[in-house]
Formats: C-alpha cells, sequence, structure tokens
C-alpha cells in the first residue's frame, strides 16, 4: 500500500473517531465534557495533519510541511490537556510550550534550508516530551485510579514513543535526502501514519473507556455514600458491619455517636446551617479515625464508626478520641461559630450477640446513658 493511501485511510478513521466522541458529547456527565471537547480537537487536528501530508506534493514544501507538523503536535499538547482536564489539573500554557520551540526550526529546515534529516529529528524530540507528559499524567493517578483503561492508555502513548525514537534512529543512520517528503515509497513511510493514527484511533477507544469507568465508580460511590457527608451511608455500614461482625469474632466493637442539641441548630439558624453542622461533625470523625475504621452516617444527626482490634481497654479511648476532635474544632459558617458536641455509646461484641444489630442495640443504649449524664461524654456498654 503506498503512503499517500495510508494518510488518508489514517485520516478518514481519526475523522469517524472524533465523529463518534462527538455524538456521545451530551450523554457524558458534564464534568467529563471539557476534557472529551479537547480530546476530540486533538483527533481532528491529527486528522488534519494527516490531511495535509496527503496534499504536500500540490504545495509549497514551505507551507505544507510546517502547517502539517503543527497540527499533529497541536493534536499531541490537545491530548495532554485532555488527560489533565479528566484528572482536574489546572490549565497551564506552559503545554504550548514544546510547540513554540520546535516549530520555528521546523519552517526553517522545510522552507528556507531544507533539510529532512533535521526535521524529522526536531519533531520526533518534540512529540516524545508531550507523549512523555501524557504518560506521567496517567501514571500520577495510580493510587487514586486503578482503572485497566489507564493503563492501556499509558501503554499506547509508550509504544508510539519507542516508535517516533526508533523512526528517528533510523533515518539519522541511513541518511535521509534533504527533500524527502512523507509520501516517498519505503516500509518506514508506511508505517509512521500508522503509528500516529494509533492514539487518535485506539486512544479515543481507549479514553472512552476512561470515561465510562469513572461513570461507574461514581455510580457506586453515590449508591454507597451518604449523599451529604460524603460518608458511608446505611447500606454500606449494614453490609461491611455485617462483614466483619462474621469474620471478627473478638476485636468487633462500634460506637453511636449522636450530636448533643442537634434540633436547636435547625430551629435557630435554619436547615440549610444543619446540614453545614452535619457537614462539619462528619469531617471532624473521619479525620479522627484509624485507617482501619469506618465511619458512616446512620441517619439524622446520628454517625455509627465501626472499629477493628479494640478490647475493653481502648474501647474507651477510641471512643474519646472522636468525641475530642468533633468538641476542639467549633462550627463555623459565616461569622456564625457554634461550638459542637458529640454523645457516643460504645460497644464491643460479646458471646451474646447474633448479629450486627445487637451490637447496634447496645451500643445505642450506652448512648442514651451518655446523654442521661449530662452529654458530651462517653459510655462504654456492659
Amino acid at each position: 500500500m503506498e503512503p499517500k493511501t495510508v494518510f488518508i485511510i489514517a485520516a478518514l478513521m481519526m475523522l469517524a473517531n472524533g465523529g463518534v466522541l462527538g455524538l456521545m458529547h451530551w450523554d457524558l456527565p458534564r464534568t467529563l465534557r471539557p476534557a472529551a471537547v479537547s480530546w476530540r480537537v486533538a483527533t481532528l487536528l491529527h486528522a488534519a495533519g494527516s490531511i495535509m501530508f496527503v496534499v504536500q506534493a500540490s504545495l509549497p514544501p514551505g507551507f505544507v510541511l510546517p502547517l502539517a507538523n503543527a497540527l499533529i503536535t497541536l493534536g499531541f499538547i490537545g491530548y495532554w490537556r485532555a488527560l489533565r482536564q479528566f484528572y482536574g489539573a489546572p490549565e497551564t500554557p506552559w503545554l504550548l510550550l514544546p510547540a513554540v520551540i520546535a516549530l520555528p526550526p521546523v519552517y526553517w529546515f522545510s522552507a528556507v534550508s531544507p533539510n529532512t534529516g533535521m526535521r524529522i529529528l526536531i519533531m520526533s524530540l518534540t512529540w516524545i516530551v508531550i507523549m512523555s507528559g501524557c504518560v506521567r499524567t496517567l501514571l500520577a493517578q495510580k493510587r487514586r485510579e486503578r482503572a485497566l483503561s489507564r493503563r492501556v492508555m499509558s501503554g499506547i502513548f509508550m509504544v508510539v514513543i519507542v516508535f517516533v525514537a526508533l523512526r528517528a534512529l533510523y533515518y539519522m543512520v541511513i541518511g535521509v535526502p534533504p527533500t524527502s517528503t512523507n509520501l516517498d515509497n519505503g516500509w518506514m513511510t508506511v508505517l509512521a501514519p500508522t503509528m500516529v493514527a494509533v492514539v487518535p484511533v485506539i486512544g479515543t477507544t481507549a479514553f472512552l473507556l476512561l470515561c465510562s469507568e469513572r461513570i461507574r465508580r461514581q455510580w457506586e460511590r453515590a449508591a454507597s455514600t451518604d449523599y451529604l457527608t460524603g460518608l458511608a451511608n446505611r447500606r454500606t455500614l449494614t453490609d461491611k458491619g455485617e462483614k466483619r461482625f462474621q469474620e471478627q469474632k473478638e476485636g468487633f466493637g462500634l460506637a453511636v455517636i449522636d450530636i448533643d442539641h442537634f434540633k436547636s441548630i435547625n430551629d435557630n439558624h435554619g436547615h440549610d446551617i444543619g446540614d453545614v453542622a452535619l457537614k462539619h461533625v462528619a469531617a471532624q470523625l473521619e479525620a479522627a479515625c484509624r485507617e482501619t475504621e469506618l465511619p458512616a452516617r446512620q441517619g439524622g444527626e446520628e454517625f455509627v464508626v465501626l472499629f477493628e482490634h479494640i478490647d475493653e481497654d481502648s474501647a474507651h479511648k477510641a471512643g474519646e478520641r472522636l468525641r475530642a476532635a468533633v468538641a476542639a474544632h467549633p462550627f463555623q459558617a459565616g461569622s456564625l461559630t457554634l461550638p459542637l458536641t458529640v454523645s457516643i455509646g460504645v460497644a464491643l461484641r460479646s458471646e451474646a450477640d447474633h448479629s450486627l444489630d445487637c451490637v447496634l442495640r447496645r451500643a445505642d443504649t450506652a448512648l442514651y446513658r451518655a446523654k442521661a449524664e449530662g452529654r458530651n461524654r462517653v459510655e462504654v456498654a456492659a
């Protein structure tokens, strides 16, 4: 297959993929649309660059070659920007720096002093820098996100980086005529547009999978977390609590936590302030919990924390740690400052408990005792 045909096929595939992404735009969550737009524009830039290479024989090389390389370079930058937007990185004009540095000498070696070898070397180094930025952006999310599509996309960029480096090395070793074009026959000339199309074509599929996995995780998170506080909801508390109860014959315990005088906050300041106060207490409890502990919102102003590996000696200390965390941070909303406290009932699993509900009921009894004894205190169930 001649190089011109390969460029045309690659351009058509890029346009098709960009069109599919455009059709799916309104089905994506609003938070993902900016990244999708950047990815689509980058794909269209790649397609335009491939078309410029197809028609280069009909236009002055000093015009068409710098333009084609500029379009593909901006396309790679667009992919980098899309990935940064996807992961919430701030916008920065520095992404354009590789293009600003590389394109003037590319124009020089295309229009003023034609030198295909130097042009290939400059553009190869530029694309490697940009795609390395894409890989770095993806790998930086390793701990935060374990999506398979993220690893696939990293692999795609790495494969293209290796090819671009080997292509530059190949032309440096064999040499290339100063006025050679991208349409000259040769296996490398045929392979180049195919590899450049890998990111716009296969990469777009990986990007759509990346979006799909993000949407799936958001739905899973919405189903398992409390809409207001972001803590585990009652369903998650029950599921994980029962699982821990069955697995831990000893050392299992929990705390039931209630905000003191919460009704007066709603009555005196309104439910909006009450909601913010709930979020404030939830944040303090979450910050005070250790890695193996699970804070959850039971409902209303009541929270539950699941403990692991605690005994009678450490049960009161665990509850006191949570109580002190809330008491140490007064609630503030604008000019309003309210000291908030919580009462806590703690219960450990006993031989008589046959389910999670048994432990919860005993912790509730201890909580009522803490309130009856003056609030802002911790009581441990017998």
